[in-house]
């Protein structure tokens, strides 16, 4: 049976020793019949709560942090109208004191002995969580065994990032009720923490001893402003490769990808899964990341992953997640392209896959923080295409940026694939080209190829994105917005007047200009 500690115990677990201070406030009286008076009288003597939320705030690795904790021994956690005012009252003093807020439901739900009156505070319990996120302040939260009902459909489902505890009983319909209106049991598997993880619905399923780290480590990087100074750029190579000998090199068995990157050039990562909505695909990645001393939210397609699970809507949505994370958070959005392109397939069409390549556009565009672009390897289609409008874009010397995959350019053009490698002569598409016609702003050098040296390679692209954010956030938000679409509005114009002669011809191994 999965194990339930108390709100106190877990409090005890996850905070700094001895560093817990209560914020409840005394509760008053209600207009309530004698029976449910008796119920609440005894639901104190058992557990020593006067409710069933306990609230306060303590030190989460020397930080403050606020904390609403739900102790199920009172009555199931059910949620009157008193506990859903001492709720709203800690969201709102831990948004006015500028503190995150970690949640840990468990609860049947609304207290059915308040009736109607209770089941609508989760209406403005749902807007002091908001109202806290407006104010980008992390709300974390925890699902615990069981949390069901309009506890897990407000409150327990808005967390920036949501964990569930192993083996929880978590979902909106409480299994009793389904048995009771329909004479049989609910599927079984379905109402589990790891089933929810499966479908992207929650971020990780750990047990109440581990949420101390997660915790920490995600608040942390959330709070990291850092002043790390990069080594500057290293000096471009004596050869530069063809386009074609490029795509060649991307596409190499042993080259790192997004999650390498993560592990070398990253000093702390707080992966997230799925949509949040019932989505996940493995092509795409979240996660809370440092770089350089700076909190992050990264973002990114991981080729590696892409011949178990295609590049498909739900991979963008899961991306648009993350994006909107970091506009939530105001922290820097990190993008990384590397990808041989998107599904082509019926369930990518009818799952909406070009609305959802326009939709990350649009949101890119529109972001009030700064964003990084990296094309660590392959840049194929829409798919690379969706996430590239940002205030700067980081080439890895063998990344590329095409609308097809050479060969297919090749078929279009030519009716085989025999042109694929002039092809990608005609369209510009290797590092040094997108550097000259102003689409990279960084190349980052592989000593020879990074498949050779993947540690090195990913430390020298980390180094680039904290010198390009070092100079992003020079900038205000109005300049850096303004700046973006001017940047994107201009591509394509010469303003030189002299058109594509002013690009000499490759060579394959064409100096550094």
């Amino acid at each position: 049976m999965t194990a339930r500690p108390s709100a106190r115990e877990l409090i005890a677990m996850t905070l700094d020793d001895d560093t817990f201070v209560s914020w409840n406030s005394p509760l008053p009286a209600l207009p309530i019949e004698d029976s449910y008076r008796k119920e609440l009288e005894a639901a104190r003597t058992k557990t020593g709560e006067d409710e069933s939320l306990v609230a306060g705030e303590g030190l989460l690795n020397g930080s403050r942090v606020a904390v609403i904790v739900g102790e199920f021994r009172f009555l199931g956690g059910s949620i009157g109208v008193n506990a859903a005012t001492r709720m709203v009252e800690t969201v709102r003093r831990a948004t006015a004191e500028g503190l995150p807020v970690l949640a840990a439901p468990i609860s049947g739900g609304t207290r059915m002995q308040e009736g109607t009156r209770a089941f609508l505070q989760m209406v403005k319990i749902t807007e002091a969580v908001v109202a806290h996120k407006a104010a980008k302040l992390p709300y974390l939260v925890y699902l615990r065994h069981p949390t069901t009902g309009g506890v897990f459909a407000s409150w327990g489902s808005l967390g920036h990032i949501t964990v569930a505890q192993t083996g929880a009983l978590v979902g909106f319909l409480g299994p009793k009720v389904y048995r009771a209106l329909y004479g049989t049991d609910f599927p079984e598997g379905v109402q589990t923490a790891e089933n929810l993880f499966t479908h992207g619905i929650v971020d990780a399923v750990l047990d109440a001893k581990h949420l101390r780290t997660m915790a920490g480590e995600a608040l942390a990087i959330i709070a990291a402003s850092g002043d790390y100074v990069p080594p500057p750029a290293e000096e471009p190579t004596t050869q530069i490769p063809s386009s074609w000998e490029s795509i060649q090199i991307s596409r190499r068995s042993g080259r790192p990808g997004l999650r390498s990157l993560l592990r070398h050039a990253a000093t702390s990562i707080v992966p997230l899964s799925g949509t949040g909505q019932g989505e996940s695909n493995k092509s795409a990645v979240v996660s809370l990341a440092t770089i350089g001393g700076r909190g992050t939210v990264v973002v990114g397609l991981d080729r590696r992953a892409q011949g178990e699970a295609e590049l498909g809507p739900d991979a963008l949505r899961q991306a648009r997640r993350g994006m909107a994370l970091a506009a939530e958070l105001g922290l820097p959005l990190i993008t990384v392209v590397d990808t041989p392109g998107a599904a082509l397939s019926r369930e990518a069409e009818e799952g909406g896959l070009g609305g959802e390549i326009a939709r990350c556009l649009a949101e890119m565009l529109d972001l009030p923080v700064p964003t990084i672009a990296v094309i660590l390897g392959e840049g194929t289609g829409g798919g690379a295409l969706a996430l590239m409008p940002a205030d700067r874009v980081i080439a890895a010397r063998n990344g590329w940026l095409a609308p097809l995959p050479p060969e297919g350019a090749s078929v279009i053009m030519f009716g085989d694939t025999t042109h694929a490698a002039s092809m990608t002569v005609e369209q510009r598409v290797r590092s040094q080209d997108l550097l000259d016609d102003g689409i990279v702003h960084e190349i980052v050098e592989e000593w020879p190829t990074a498949d050779v040296e993947p540690a090195d390679f990913c430390r020298r692209v980390g180094h680039a994105i904290v010198r390009q954010l070092a100079e992003l956030e020079r900038q205000d938000d109005g300049q850096r917005r303004a700046a973006r679409t001017v940047n994107y509005l201009g591509l394509g114009i010469d303003p030189s007047g002299a058109g594509d002669a002013a690009h000499t011809p490759e060579s394959g191994a064409r100096p550094h200009d």
